[in-house]
């Protein structure tokens, strides 16, 4: 969960009808009856019924469902590309229900940029220029807005590719570029619909890590429409789960899993394995005895001494990461008569967050015995993850189910 709960958007009783006599399908609404039920007896479609839930400034809010569930009809709502039947849209406290067509077009070219299932590039048109197009159309002079279409295509990666053509692109980089242009008119929201489904495997789930990274630096804030429950547990701080234009539950993906509100989320979730959740901030461990930097290597052997390790990490006095030292290393130090351990400091196992979940720790760790550093977003150490600490970690992760399921 996000630290600050700053509201970006807050949306109250927010419904969607389909239809030329939406009166009728409300009346029903209000009486319980069902998206189905009101079909056959109006003809009208409900598409999002009495939505209520708040985004926060700076997280990732993954709205999801199955097809036919209301979440496309919901995202079109919040930039009122679909026009809400009621209900109320606040973003940073202005409604903009009911907003006159300019001051809509207004908010639009401010607020929100949007990320379609389909890149929607135009194909006459270089890398540059489609990413530029948002800011074409907002009237920006030339020089202005390619510098900002340059900025937006480094943010993804894309520097480099700006004269090519669409054709000249895979999936992946033509889905960059769609996120290259929304990002080009800085807004602050990003509406994404089912951006990354029409991708294939391999590539989705570089455009997934690749949001994250990019989430980190900009700190947008991003509603992300999905079907895949795997992509809402990666990307979403938080989850709204739909059935049948309605909203079950919003919550945390652990609230999700672990407290379903209804039966529909529990049969939702119950084939999910709740391992998926773990990170490495929940299987490290506290690395008790670190090596500074400014230790010599006699030190360094009575401290793996004392500790019966063959290895420790190495930091700086404010607990920057360095590296490691080995004991063998250490050894050979002494008995040349050196004085530090700077010249024997080893890069180690690459440093991850700890946010960084645990399926991504098995590959770097089945190849060595080192510890795999936890650090913060300033380097610092907050632990290790040793092979041995992340078998247990899912073996009490495990047990836990077990006797979850063994108590239900």
């Amino acid at each position: 969960m996000l630290e600050q709960h700053t509201v970006k958007i807050a949306v109250r009783g927010l419904t969607k009808v389909f239809g030329d006599a939406p009166e009728s399908a409300l009346a029903l609404l209000k009486q319980g009856e069902s998206k189905q039920t009101i079909l056959e007896k109006t003809g009208q479609a409900v598409g999002v019924a009495n939505a209520s839930f708040d985004v926060y400034e700076g997280e990732i809010l993954v709205v999801m469902g199955l097809s036919g569930s209301g979440k496309s009809s919901l995202i079109r709502c919040l930039n009122r590309l679909n026009e809400p039947t009621s209900g109320e849209i606040l973003i940073d406290g202005q409604n903009i229900v009911g907003l006159n067509h300019r001051d809509l077009l207004d908010v639009r070219r401010r607020k929100f940029g949007m990320v379609f299932q389909h890149f929607a590039l135009f194909p006459h048109r270089n890398i540059r220029d489609n990413a530029a197009y948002g800011l074409e159309i907002q009237g920006m002079p030339l020089a202005e807005r390619t510098e900002k279409a340059m900025t937006a295509l480094k943010q993804v990666g894309l520097e480099g590719w700006e004269d090519a053509t669409p054709d000249k692109l895979s999936g992946g980089m033509q889905q960059r570029v769609g996120l290259a242009r929304a990002l080009a008119v800085d807004p602050d929201v990003l509406l994404m619909d089912e951006a990354f489904s029409a991708l294939d495997p391999l590539i989705r789930r570089d455009m997934q890590q690749e949001l994250v990274a990019l989430q980190s630096r900009l700190r947008k804030t991003i509603v992300f429409i999905t079907h895949d429950l795997d992509e809402a547990l990666f990307l979403g701080n938080r989850i709204v789960l739909m059935k049948d234009a309605r909203i079950e539950q919003v919550g945390t993906a652990e609230e999700i899993l672990s407290n379903p509100a209804t039966a529909y989320v529990e049969r939702f979730v119950a084939e999910v394995d709740k391992t998926k959740l773990l990170t490495a901030g929940d299987v490290m461990r506290r690395a008790r005895t670190v090596a500074f930097v400014t230790d010599g290597p006699r030190t360094i052997l009575r401290k793996m001494e004392e500790e019966n390790l063959n290895l420790l990490v190495v930091v700086e006095f404010d607990f920057k990461l360095r590296g490691v030292v080995r004991d063998d290393a250490a050894l050979a130090a002494v008995q040349r008569g050196d004085r530090s351990i700077r010249d024997i400091i080893e890069p180690g196992v690459e440093p991850v967050s700890p946010d960084t979940p645990v399926r991504e720790l098995f590959a770097p760790l089945s190849q060595t015995t080192m510890p795999a550093p936890v650090v913060d977003e300033s380097g610092t150490l907050k632990g290790v993850v040793m092979r041995a600490s992340l078998l247990q970690g899912l073996a009490d992760q495990t047990s836990e189910q077990s006797a979850e399921e063994a108590a239900a």
